[in-house]
């Protein structure tokens, strides 16, 4: 590999946190705190342009709404931790080096179990998203901040549910 192929390609690890809100009548209308854990690759195509691909575990938290009590009360905790595995492959666009925004679509991995007593599922094994963002480029340190949201119906309870969620995090750029 040449140095400046090298010099194109970049990978490094990020953490953060999450706020996620699930947006549908069984559900409370309010964001909640997770977090999100992984790593990222991606590809410089020139100065101005590049390909991001990010694979990180990704807590969901949610909170079923009050008017759900009686069934729930004898189902389930109201209070749920939804664990994803998300993919997302992002279009980065690189301004004078210090700011970079990226766009695209995110496909996420249920990695848990959430079902009523009588075993028909509460939310569905995927879901589809799309995301905008920008970073703080200080290498090796990136900082950045993020929108998501979900187009697929997540939840098998209660109607139409998709998410919405911003992320806030850290990354570790390696080289």
């Amino acid at each position: 590999m040449s140095f400046s192929s090298h010099a194109q390609f970049h990978l490094g690890a990020k953490a953060g946190a999450n706020l996620t809100k699930l947006d549908g009548q069984s559900f409370n209308d309010k964001f909640e705190l997770g977090y999100q854990l992984g790593g990222f690759v991606y590809y410089n195509l020139n100065d101005f342009l590049g390909l991001q691909m990010e694979v990180f575990f990704n807590q969901t938290n949610t909170e079923i709404a009050d008017s759900y009590s009686d069934i729930i009360d004898q189902s389930f905790e109201n209070d749920k931790k939804l664990n994803y595995v998300s993919v997302p492959l992002l279009l980065r666009l690189n301004t004078d080096g210090l700011l970079t925004i990226s766009a695209g679509p995110q496909f996420s991995f249920m990695m848990n179990e959430n079902v009523l007593n009588n075993g028909k599922k509460l939310f569905k094994d995927s879901d589809f998203a799309a995301i905008v963002g920008a970073e703080l480029n200080l290498f090796p340190i990136i900082i950045y901040g993020r929108y998501t949201w979900g187009f697929a119906d997540i939840s098998d309870f209660g109607g139409d549910v998709k998410s919405q969620q911003i992320q806030l995090g850290v990354a570790f750029r390696f080289f």
